[in-house]
């Protein structure tokens, strides 16, 4: 939804879905529901479960959507931070599973994205990798295991060995600089 008036139609719904308003959060839904999935998808790497975990994302945008506008985000990113954020949980609940059943099974995974977050990232994938290959290396690392992969602060700060509070420095900045390309 490129340009100011599809950022200001979800800023609306969100607005109007705090008022309780089921029509805004049907529109919500069918507007931003395809690219949630893809963000719940590309984390979890699951269908059923990024299903689930959407149906779950709208559950917390219908009760936390009055929060929208003290976060100073754009409507987006604050769907999409609640997306990630949810993914993740349900991911580290997968791991803690695994490994308290000890089945190394559910650990493999495809490293490879199945069709369906192919088809639904390839329109903002080429602008987005372009944004991030502008970053340092480390940087387009650690950006790339926390949104993409679903690392942890702590584990990207451990793996890159640097510490935490410059873990969290490095993935703000680098997300106010991508946020400034995918704007140009």
């Amino acid at each position: 939804m490129p340009g100011s008036s599809g950022t200001d139609q979800i800023s609306s719904l969100i607005l109007r879905v705090a008022l309780r308003d089921r029509q805004a959060f049907d529109l919500l839904y069918q507007v931003t529901s395809g690219k949630l999935f893809g963000v719940c998808l590309r984390v979890l790497r699951n269908r059923p479960e990024a299903e689930e975990a959407v149906q779950d994302v709208f559950v917390k945008i219908w009760l936390k959507a009055d929060r929208f506008s003290v976060t100073g985000q754009s409507p987006m990113s604050w769907l999409i931070a609640i997306a990630r954020n949810q993914a993740i949980d349900r991911l580290r609940k997968r791991r803690d599973a695994a490994s308290a059943i000890g089945d190394a099974a559910l650990e493999v995974r495809d490293p490879a994205p199945g069709p369906e977050a192919r088809s639904i990232a390839t329109g903002e994938r080429h602008r987005l990798d372009g944004c991030i290959s502008e970053l340092e290396d480390d940087r387009a690392a650690a950006v790339k295991g926390a949104y993409l992969d679903g690392y942890s602060y702590a584990d990207l700060a451990a793996r890159h060995r640097v510490p935490l509070n410059t873990m969290r420095t490095w993935l703000r900045r680098s997300l106010l600089r991508l946020r400034e390309c995918l704007e140009r």
